[in-house]
């Protein structure tokens, strides 16, 4: 069975992730055929649209926590090829038809692409604050976001597609039954603009997206090792054995009180 599936309608490519049994985790390769995939999609001149979306009842649950503890390392290995995706050097749109969980590197994906429509009910969580010293600082401040809005989606509370909506983040609800169709009349109204309209529109909109500054930037490298390194390890273990977890916090109790440089432009 292909971890990642592909059909095409006309000039749209439908890209599904599939490995339900796991929601859909983001294990090696599976992340190495979607880079596969993005790279061919980006230079074939007869696709010009893509629609990224989920087998089963989940979309994408991020990290596959047993591999990075098969591997003893957080995050995931590294790709040994591009992903024009992930890099954001992909210039065709992307629309997300999000079937059910995102959460993670899920949320991610929803996160980088451009249009998105997802089933009613549907669970999204920034896990990042659970998994590693740092929670995720930087998605509200990309989807323009309010600060307390931000600051809850950093600390890794769960949102449901409807407060999404609301908020925002997302361009559509749906039933089941009409996500690729909502998706692919979405992807069919792209297509009827002039190429270069799609294509400088596209481009303009993704570079006035807010980002953390470099300064911000550099201050979050430090506080990524703010903290005892083997929680990140014992975050992914209590996961998979379905337990609580046992942090440590910090190797010495008064790092606590030694965070860094917090005195940015």
């Amino acid at each position: 069975m292909a971890v990642v599936e592909t059909e095409t309608h006309g000039q749209t490519l439908v890209v599904r992730l599939n490995r339900p049994e796991r929601l859909n985790a983001l294990n090696q390769e599976l992340r190495t055929r979607l880079a596969e995939i993005w790279t061919s999609f980006r230079t074939d001149p007869q696709l010009e649209v893509a629609i990224l979306t989920g087998t089963g009842r989940g979309f994408c649950a991020g990290e596959d926590m047993k591999e990075s503890l098969a591997d003893g390392a957080p995050g995931g290995r590294a790709l040994d090829l591009p992903d024009p995706f992930r890099e954001g050097r992909l210039e065709k749109p992307v629309i997300a038809a999000v079937n059910g969980f995102a959460m993670g590197g899920g949320f991610m994906l929803v996160e980088a692409t451009d249009l998105r429509v997802a089933v009613h009910g549907t669970v999204f969580e920034v896990s990042e604050a659970k998994r590693w010293l740092l929670g995720g600082y930087n998605h509200g401040t990309v989807a323009n976001l309010p600060f307390p809005i931000a600051m809850e989606m950093a600390l890794g509370f769960r949102f449901t597609a409807e407060r999404l909506y609301e908020l925002g983040f997302l361009n559509r609800l749906v039933e089941p039954e009409a996500l690729l169709p909502t998706a692919l009349e979405m992807a069919s109204h792209l297509l009827s603009l002039p190429p270069a309209s799609r294509v400088n529109t596209v481009h303009m909109m993704r570079r006035m997206r807010p980002r953390p500054t470099p300064a911000q930037e550099k201050l979050a490298e430090k506080l990524h090792q703010h903290g005892a390194l083997s929680d990140r390890m014992e975050s992914r273990a209590a996961f998979a054995e379905k337990r609580a977890p046992r942090w440590k916090g910090w190797d010495n109790p008064e790092d606590r009180y030694r965070l860094p440089d917090l005195d940015i432009p």
